[in-house]
């Protein structure tokens, strides 16, 4: 494991990075707007952290297991919102 000040360094990207998506999450929760989101993009970003969680647990890093974690989520809700979405338009 790095040492306590560079896992935060690493902590506080992580943190940047899912707070980075909250406006994504709220056009597609609250504003109810998906269109120009591609799900295929999303999809191959969510493999790429899911690697990158990978590689954070075998490397034992505190701040790349975390970050990857919560971006993860944070990405499913974007993915699973922008579905329902289009299930709705589909089905009008």
């Amino acid at each position: 494991m790095a040492e306590p000040w560079i896992e935060a360094i690493g902590l506080v990207a992580g943190a940047l990075g899912i707070v980075a998506w909250v406006p994504q999450i709220r056009d597609v929760w609250v504003h109810e707007q998906h269109e120009g989101i591609s799900l295929t993009t999303f999809s191959i970003v969510t493999v790429a952290l899911t690697l990158w969680l990978i590689y954070g647990v075998l490397v034992d890093s505190l701040a790349m297991i975390v970050a990857n974690v919560f971006t993860l989520v944070v990405i499913l809700a974007v993915l699973i919102g922008v579905r329902r979405l289009r299930l709705r338009e589909t089905a009008a």
